[in-house]
């Protein structure tokens, strides 16, 4: 299960450039999340451990970038964060991942949402507004949206003319992937995150996904609580090590 929602969310957030190292999948997008700039060891490889930590942390280096490496109960070798940590990584952003069967989906009370199965520059205007993304990385989230080639939806969500809330759904072999999901600061503690999702989900259900995976930190209290509501439940957690 780990293995499969890995690859689904690697083929969802997709990165600008992509390097296979010994079973080990090394991302880079001018810096733009930790998703998609990080070490992914998730294949088995049989090269020398520390060699290829090394290596990675030169790529890194010449990116100007700090290594980054994207951690699970699955990752291969097992041994891999005893041996970070050693190296002097610390443990950061712990995530939770969680699925929902939706079969017994509830449906929306609020049906004005606007759906689009293509990235355009309005839903990419008003989510980097809602979630006070810099100017700068636009243009990277543009290009890394634009390359996603399983099925999208980009939802928004209006209160009479106004986006309150959007995010993303990416479908893939009976999966939909959630991703993105925020709500304007003025509107939040009123329904429309559960509506926004509510939409997506059935959007999801009525194009063949069977089930629906997230990724919420540990820390982001309400985004639990949300989640919990809808049904989800956690199927693993992971993490990112990074040089302290």
């Amino acid at each position: 299960m780990i293995h499969n929602i890995e690859e689904l969310s690697l083929n969802a957030w997709t990165a600008l450039q992509t390097m296979l190292y010994d079973g080990w999948l090394i991302r880079f997008s001018n810096g733009y999340t930790k998703r998609a700039n990080s070490v992914n060891p998730i294949y088995k490889s049989i090269e020398d451990l520390d060699k290829k930590i090394h290596y990675c942390e030169n790529i890194f280096d010449a990116r100007n970038l700090k290594p980054v490496f994207k951690m699970s109960e699955s990752v291969y070798p097992e041994t891999l964060d005893i041996v970070l940590e050693g190296h002097g990584y610390i443990a950061i952003d712990h995530t939770s991942v969680q699925l929902l069967l939706l079969s017994k989906l509830r449906e929306p009370l609020i049906h004005t949402v606007k759906l689009d199965e293509r990235l355009n520059d309005e839903w990419l205007n008003q989510f980097c507004k809602l979630n006070n993304q810099k100017e700068t990385n636009k243009a990277t989230m543009k290009q890394m949206l634009s390359l996603i080639l399983p099925k999208t939806c980009f939802i928004s969500l209006y209160d009479n003319e106004t986006v309150v809330a959007c995010g993303l759904g990416v479908l893939e072999r009976g999966y939909l992937g959630i991703f993105d999901i925020v709500t304007d600061l003025h509107y939040r503690n009123r329904g429309f995150g559960e509506q926004l999702m509510l939409n997506l989900l059935k959007w999801g259900k009525e194009n063949g996904a069977e089930y629906a995976y997230l990724q919420v930190m540990l820390n982001n209290g309400p985004a639990l609580k949300l989640y919990s509501k809808l049904g989800f439940q956690e199927s693993y957690q992971y993490w990112y090590r990074v040089k302290e």
